[in-house]
């Protein structure tokens, strides 16, 4: 069955809307698509044109997806190499704080995934007498915010008694097995395999889906030149919107764990996922999420360790402005309320899933944490996409921070279960995949550790025994 002419449309409505936002020349276009006579083949042809569809002249930012181009725009004077001294038996303890960390920052976010702002969360925990957060989220907390994440009967104080299912979760799950299978040499080919035999589509969302249909389609097919590197790099271009919001910012976690104080493979990897499905701020978003992580577990200097991530942005984007202008509000000010005031100020505009505010809350919560609780509270307090960006705030404070930072507490309703929702994924133990992930900066030591960042692209058409 084919989607509705009715769908198809609302998809080409928004994705001019998309390219406006990133540069491009569209005026006239919504006009075009109105006058298109109600046929498959007028709207696909439309659909092929919008590739084409010219920078405006007043537009001032440069941002490429080719990982050589992002290469050419990000500072030179990046480091490529080792930063700190690596011990791995540190490496491994942190890796597993972190992912167990990002656990309870998405688990604490979940009840109220429905874009809350802080002033609506703060008034709704003072209400509760609950203000500051300092627990997961409690019915009273509900009841005054007056809105509700549909998940909010198992991830509610009181009603937890396991992980439950999640989407930010699962993608790091699927990061793990990907470096797990195929090393940092995995191809989009290998991630396309993955999420089929992994990623049951009702829990995906934009882009993921998208590509998710797309990857189904061609596995369906049979057909291999499918495969070739021109064809699959052009997905995310062909009928998908949204390529800018956080769906692949949430894949980042498991590309910094493995790459402790090595930044540049990190941001490579975590690029190679990105733009499996998405485009501009949604790839940089990615890597500099991934490049954080891993410097994170060398470092000690919360700013420092956001101005070495943002070395491996390119200089003349959009996230890059944004970012850099957050963390100077953020390196500014005295406590993170009034670092949160600054930049919701400004940046108020970008809500729930839309990367620039968000990324500003993440490096206001980094600077101003205490340990990790206190950090995945503050976090959530800030709004917006509650569970995602709990999820990577407890990434980044537990490779920070260290495993002696989490309070029991944080994990005890779990009951060292977990339900992750992924297909053909029998593991149950919370315990037991922090281990795993806790192996990743060995393995990928032990295994082609010695290759440079920039040996890693390899073609599409690598067959690695599928």
């Amino acid at each position: 069955m084919l989607p509705s002419l009715t769908f198809l449309k609302r998809q080409l409505e928004e994705i001019l809307r998309n390219k406006f936002e990133q540069g491009h020349q569209t005026s006239g276009y919504l006009a075009k698509l109105e006058q298109l006579p109600a046929s498959y083949d007028a709207y696909l042809e439309f659909a092929h044109s919008l590739a084409a569809i010219p920078m405006r002249d007043n537009w001032s930012y440069y941002e490429p997806n080719d990982l050589e181009d992002i290469w050419r725009e990000c500072d030179p004077a990046r480091p490529l190499g080792q930063v700190g001294i690596l011990d791995l038996k540190d490496s491994a303890k942190r890796v597993e704080a972190a992912f167990l960390a990002s656990v309870c920052g998405s688990m604490l976010g979940k009840p109220i995934e429905v874009n809350p702002s802080l002033s609506e969360l703060r008034q709704a925990l003072t209400s509760a007498g609950e203000w500051p957060l300092n627990n997961y989220i409690s019915d009273e907390i509900l009841h005054a915010l007056d809105r509700r994440h549909w998940s909010w009967y198992e991830t509610t104080r009181g009603r937890i008694g396991y992980v439950a299912p999640d989407d930010d979760i699962n993608y790091t799950l699927m990061g793990m097995m990907a470096l797990e299978q195929f090393g940092v040499g995995f191809t989009k080919r290998n991630l396309r395999d993955l999420w089929i035999n992994h990623i049951p589509i009702s829990t995906t969302w934009g882009p993921e889906r998208a590509i998710l249909l797309r990857s189904g389609i061609s596995y369906l097919e049979h057909d291999k030149e499918i495969f070739n590197h021109s064809e699959i790099e052009a997905w995310p271009d062909f009928l998908v919107q949204e390529t800018e919001l956080c769906g692949a910012a949430i894949r980042a976690d498991a590309y910094g764990y493995a790459c402790p104080g090595q930044p540049a493979l990190a941001a490579e990897l975590a690029w190679r996922d990105a733009s499996f499905t998405h485009r501009r701020t949604g790839i940089y978003a990615t890597m500099f999420i991934a490049a954080a992580i891993a410097v994170a577990q060398v470092l000690r200097d919360p700013i420092e360790i956001i101005r070495t991530a943002l070395q491996f942005v390119p200089r003349r984007s959009r996230f890059y402005e944004i970012t850099q202008d957050c963390l100077q509000m953020v390196a500014d000010a005295d406590n993170w309320l009034e670092a949160y005031q600054s930049i919701n100020q400004k940046y108020a505009n970008y809500f729930h899933c839309q990367v620039y505010q968000e990324i500003g809350t993440l490096m206001n919560t980094f600077r101003f944490a205490d340990n990790v609780g206190d950090g995945i509270c503050k976090q959530v307090m800030q709004g917006n996409d509650t569970d995602s960006f709990g999820a990577t705030a407890g990434s980044l404070l537990g490779v920070y921070f260290g495993s002696e930072s989490l309070e029991t507490r944080w994990l005890k309703p779990f009951q060292d279960r977990i339900h992750t929702g992924l297909s053909n994924f029998h593991e149950q133990k919370l315990s037991r995949l922090a281990e795993r992930m806790g192996r990743l900066p060995e393995l990928l030591h032990n295994g082609q550790h010695r290759i440079q960042p920039s040996e890693l692209y390899v073609n599409e058409n690598t067959d690695f025994g599928l």
